[in-house]
């Protein structure tokens, strides 16, 4: 089991990429680069302090390996393909001083737990950009195949992370895009809602 379970994660992150890759080589999607150079810092300092908790390898959290590779292989992809302008808000701003002050706390006290958890927290606050843009937006602009990918990588990972550290990490990532697609079929639902009465009167 702990075997397939890393296989899936290791599969599931690599079609993110590569579904990235497509998309941005296309020029289906532009990504905001400052958003994504936060997430790379935050998922590093999230494995850095679950790895320096207990004796723990890179397998035992393979979502969060994994997730470096993919995040920081997406972040590289926008920058050959993507907005490479993008500036960075003062909310992603926001987000990245915190991590990076989260970060020095752990160099300086140790407290792997609490800071690793502190991270966690970012990463949920992270999302609020994405679900702001799509609560004010009359269509779906995400990927459900992709979003479904995110969902299903943690749900693998829990079945061969180690540690309560590794388990938080993938709770928080499933209850993320568990939230993201639920508004991402409402988002569907009410534009599909809203051209019903169009489609009527052209009959």
């Amino acid at each position: 089991m702990r075997i397939l379970s890393i296989v899936a994660v290791i599969a599931t992150n690599l079609f993110i990429g590569v579904s990235y890759w497509r998309l941005l080589r296309a020029r289906r999607i532009q990504p905001a680069l400052a958003m994504w150079v936060f997430f790379t810092i935050a998922v590093v300092g999230s494995l850095v302090t679950y790895l320096a908790e207990g004796s723990y390898g890179l397998l035992d959290n393979i979502l969060n390996t994994t997730d470096v590779v993919m995040v920081g292989s997406v972040t590289i992809l926008i920058l050959i393909y993507g907005d490479r302008s993008t500036r960075f808000t003062r909310f992603d701003l926001g987000c990245l001083v915190a991590v990076v002050g989260i970060v020095a706390f752990w160099a300086a006290t140790r407290q792997h737990a609490v800071s690793h958890l502190l991270i966690q927290a970012i990463l949920v606050i992270g999302y609020f950009p994405v679900v702001r843009r799509l609560l004010k937006s009359s269509r779906n602009t995400e990927s459900f195949a992709i979003w479904i990918a995110m969902f299903l990588a943690p749900a693998f990972g829990l079945l061969s992370s180690k540690g309560w550290l590794a388990t938080v990490y993938s709770v928080r990532n499933l209850f993320c895009t568990a939230a993201l697609l639920a508004l991402m079929a409402r988002v569907e639902w009410k534009a599909r809602r809203a051209q019903r009465p169009t489609e009527e009167d052209a009959e």
